[in-house]
């Protein structure tokens, strides 16, 4: 490897995993990106403890309900995602990929790429049959990187997100349908 090349290393977060520290990484990379604009539901950066707590509830959903993955640079968090079966019985086939995130410092990398391919894995393996996202329609590039891994957009809300005063943007929803095919 040379001394340019970084080692980055994606795995599932397990609840043996959920460190004050890993929670605090997660945190931090959450903020500095919301604080930047990013489209990752929130108006302003969360507090440590609410992001915190919406880590250790996608994990404590357990692998058959919800997946949370990370992309890790040494002990650096670089990227996280998750997804999470839908609650209501006649949803409950069905899944939402949520909060795909990756560190300004490690963009460009392929990181969204593996945390998604890693995301899709994991729910195939579990058995849900579509997995449905969304995303703001200002976000090109979240529409490539969904696209790349198969995501179909099958609705288009206009103007329905408001992230701030006078500023309205389009909510794109796509799905991945992972049933098997004959």
């Amino acid at each position: 490897m040379s001394s340019n090349t970084v080692a980055i290393r994606c795995r599932a977060v397990q609840s043996a995993d959920l460190t004050t520290d890993f929670t605090d990484q997660a945190a931090v990379l959450i903020q500095r990106l919301v604080a930047d604009g990013a489209a990752l539901g929130w108006t302003a950066p969360p507090s440590r403890a609410e992001v915190a707590d919406l880590v250790w509830e996608v994990v404590d959903d357990g692998p058959g309900d919800a997946s949370f993955v990370v992309a890790e640079v040494g002990d650096e968090i670089a990227g996280l995602g998750f997804w999470r079966r839908y609650l209501r019985p006649t949803y409950r086939p069905h899944a939402d990929l949520e909060k795909v995130a990756v560190s300004p410092d490690f963009q460009g990398r392929g990181l969204a790429h593996e945390i998604v391919r890693r995301l899709v894995d994991s729910a195939r393996d579990a058995g849900i049959e579509m997995l449905t996202l969304d995303f703001r329609g200002d976000n090109a590039a979240a529409e490539r990187l969904y696209a790349s891994h198969g995501f179909r957009e099958y609705g288009r809300l206009p103007g329905f997100v408001a992230p701030g005063e006078g500023q309205r943007y389009d909510r794109v929803m796509q799905v991945l349908d992972l049933r098997p095919t004959a």
